[in-house]
């Protein structure tokens, strides 16, 4: 018979209440939150990160304070922060305090954000968050969707969700032998790698379009289907609102009404550029959103939620419902014919487990009110244009394109891939900014992304200084 009293002193002593652990950590959040600037930090040598986590895990146990000093004096030296207001590579992200906060109150409270039954405040007040994102793309009053970890999990979910849809139609038109055709989603190719790699997870082909100055368009995407032998395997058609190498908006409009008369699947990308749905300057741009049958934002990147933290939408949400939904003994008593359970977010992705995401998206929204984050998104577009006319204005110095949202392009007159390295690399040595080149059009150039509030055109401008 098992002695339940073994370990008892060490299996209790894990769910204790300890002052001292507590007040350890709330110090170093504190900290961390009252910093005047996020530092930039390093990357970590494999070597030197090996050495440091040698040992630590025991049987036993360390001290808390101990195993705490080792994070903040080396581990997290080792951390590049994307919050910084430095951070000028891939696509940043700039948390709000109050959204750093409340994701504590999140994790502390252990929430389990699957369905209405175990989470019915959460689930409502995510859903506020949603529809305020619904609201701005202009979808009708019955959209919905959920919070997922990021834009690849977004994708994947909407993508299923079209396929599985397509199959239904082309099964009941042409019977049981259609569920073996090979079906394709019709991209650009901008299109972003997460939906090659989601096409690849659910076996199904990639009709790639060639696009002119890197914008799909309706009149592309027509081209591409009247040449196409079997268009009916075309299950959606995605568009990005925002490429990530260079903030592009695709023809949301053409697209969408093309999509819309052929009876396609219409899927918006809009993971890093969709936040600038609540920019008036930039608002125009995004013409057609409307029409989409699903789309994605990602509030961690510009609409300033700590990670992870993806917004899905659907037109119609009973459809993806419909795909979703799982089915298992113990999961009956979440699905009630009688309507009092509103909403399960399990239902609208592929996940079941799932944190309650998008709660701290929702306590910054409400306690910081949506015109500071017009105001902050503006701000980005703003300093994207005063950057833009510096290089202008460098003769050394070359802007590729002029920019649409918040990504610089530029190339700098005679420079190598290994310049721009070097280049990178001295400025990250000395905490200046941290920078990464990209390819465009087969070169390598130089690239800024900006969404901190808090970066100075004189930041931009030091980092500048130094291609001369």
């Amino acid at each position: 018979m098992l002695d339940t009293n073994l370990n008892s002193h060490s299996a209790q002593r894990m769910h204790a209440v300890d002052e001292d652990l507590t007040q350890l950590i709330l110090g170093h959040v504190a900290r961390r939150l009252s910093s005047a600037e996020t530092p930039l930090d390093f990357p970590g040598q494999k070597s030197t990160v090996d050495a440091l986590l040698d040992g630590l895990v025991t049987s036993a146990g360390l001290p808390a304070d101990q195993v705490m000093r080792m994070y903040e004096d080396h581990l997290s030296k080792t951390v590049l922060s994307a919050d910084s207001p430095r951070f000028f590579a891939f696509i940043p992200s700039a948390p709000t305090k109050a959204a750093l906060l409340f994701d504590m109150v999140v994790s502390a409270a252990s929430l389990q954000g699957i369905s209405w039954l175990e989470a019915a405040g959460a689930v409502a007040a995510e859903n506020q968050a949603l529809r305020w994102i619904s609201d701005a793309a202009g979808l009708p009053a019955q959209s919905g969707g959920v919070f997922v970890s990021g834009g690849s999990a977004a994708n994947l979910s909407a993508l299923i969700v079209a396929r599985d849809v397509a199959r239904r139609r082309l099964v009941a038109r042409d019977g049981d032998d259609a569920r073996f055709r090979r079906l394709r989603i019709a991209v650009s190719d901008q299109v972003h790698s997460s939906i090659k790699n989601t096409a690849s997870i659910i076996d199904v082909d990639l009709l790639v379009i060639d696009t002119d100055d890197h914008r799909l368009t309706g009149k592309a995407l027509a081209a591409a289907l009247a040449r196409d032998a079997e268009p009916e395997t075309i299950v959606a058609v995605v568009a990005t609102s925002g490429t990530t190498n260079a903030g592009i908006i695709d023809d949301l409009r053409g697209i969408g009404t093309l999509a819309r008369e052929r009876d396609i699947w219409f899927h918006i990308d809009g993971a890093y550029g969709g936040a600038g749905l609540f920019a008036p300057t930039v608002r125009p741009l995004y013409d057609g959103i409307e029409l989409a049958d699903s789309f994605i934002v990602d509030p961690h990147k510009w609409l300033f939620a700590p990670f992870d933290c993806a917004a899905l939408l659907y037109r119609d949400p009973q459809i993806a419902k419909s795909v979703h939904t799982q089915h298992a003994g113990y999961l009956d008593a979440l699905h009630h014919d009688d309507g009092s359970y509103e909403w399960n977010p399990t239902d609208y992705a592929y996940h079941l487990t799932r944190r309650a995401r998008g709660l701290p998206l929702w306590f910054s929204l409400v306690v910081n009110g949506t015109q500071a984050y017009t105001d902050a998104i503006e701000s980005g577009i703003e300093l994207t244009r005063q950057v833009a006319d510096l290089i202008r204005q460098a003769p050394h110095l070359e802007l590729l394109r002029d920019p649409t949202l918040s990504v610089v392009l530029f190339r700098r007159i005679g420079w190598t891939a290994a310049d721009y390295d070097e280049w990178a690399a001295g400025l990250l040595a000395d905490q200046t900014a941290f920078i990464t080149s990209t390819t465009w059009e087969g070169e390598t150039v130089g690239r800024y992304a900006f969404l901190h509030p808090a970066t100075t055109l004189q930041m931009v401008r030091d980092t500048l200084d130094r291609t001369a």
